[in-house]
């Protein structure tokens, strides 16, 4: 009785720690940016001058690029991790199963930096003139087309830090959509078989639907880490203070931006202007984490229904 008790208080301050580092990460945040909160008010969301020679900030910019990056990422690399997360669970040879499962989770391991050196000097170059080139020569003619992928073929942008992304979150949701589709009870399974279904049908009726609060939970950690990605995509975005229309163009993110330029923040408005950017990212985060249990919980209470 006592251990369960003690163990009951263990937990409740391991909670409690983690809600005052939380709180503390944010009210930094706030005090830091005080100024620039200040200066702009809310406007500094939705304002794209970025000049610090005049001090006048806006981070309009960054957060597009921040939003844009990680939608590319997402929109690219869920379907290819849930892709080879069939393959893994379901029709890879075994002998073959667990090396291919060990180097997509050795991808999650390698440092970011890295990430980024091989998409500046070997994949960007590569992208330009394999990728860009042809398609913004093929859709010249087309209005929609030629306002996403026209332009001219830098090889970094926003584009290729999407992609670059991409590669990064992919062993996330392979793994985890892995996981979740090895939980799925045998006998569903086997009573599919019996009933005449294929393994496409099986799987597309009986093992996604089952396994999707997992999916989900995946895609949004990987998403969390896409979100707030600095290093790769510092490398290869451009690092422009603009909006374009074109996906080919340079452009920024908040974490990139951060990094960049907080070494040459040398006023106080600088640096809290820094500062509030930071905290725009942490709302942005938390503002998806946050949509994203509450998806699961409908997703759990509708499964609950059926």
């Amino acid at each position: 009785m006592r251990s369960e008790v003690s163990f009951r208080w263990l937990g409740l301050s391991a909670a409690f720690v983690i809600t005052l580092i939380f709180a503390g990460v944010l009210t930094s945040l706030i005090a830091g940016s005080m100024p620039a909160l200040k200066a702009f008010g809310f406007g500094f969301i939705f304002d794209e001058t970025w000049r610090p020679t005049r001090e006048r900030f806006g981070a309009l910019g960054p957060i597009y690029g921040t939003l844009v990056t990680s939608l590319i990422a997402i929109l690219i690399a869920v379907p290819v991790g849930i892709g080879i997360a069939v393959f893994l669970t379901e029709f890879c040879p075994r002998t073959l199963r667990r090396p291919i499962g060990i180097a997509i989770e050795l991808l999650a391991g390698i440092p970011s930096i890295i990430y980024g050196i091989w998409g500046l000097f070997v994949f960007a170059p590569w992208f330009q003139l394999h990728i860009q080139e042809p398609v913004i020569s093929a859709v010249g003619n087309i209005p929609v087309l030629e306002t996403l992928f026209g332009g001219t073929p830098f090889g970094i942008g926003i584009f290729t830090a999407g992609l670059i992304l991409s590669i990064m979150i992919l062993p996330f949701i392979a793994a985890v959509t892995r996981d979740v589709l090895q939980t799925v009870p045998a006998v569903l399974k086997e009573a599919s078989y019996g009933l005449g279904a294929t393994s496409w049908e099986v799987m597309g009726r009986v093992s996604l639907p089952y396994c999707v609060s997992g999916m989900v939970g995946g895609a949004m950690l990987a998403l969390g880490r896409a979100l707030g990605e600095t290093m790769a995509v510092t490398f290869v975005i451009g690092n422009a203070h603009r909006i374009e229309p074109s996906l080919f163009a340079p452009g920024t993110s908040i974490s990139a931006t951060i990094a960049n330029e907080f070494a040459e923040a040398t006023s106080p408005l600088y640096t809290a202007a820094l500062i509030e950017m930071g905290l725009v990212l942490f709302a942005i985060t938390f503002v998806v984490l946050a949509g994203a249990q509450f998806m699961l919980r409908r997703l759990e209470t509708a499964k609950g229904h059926k």
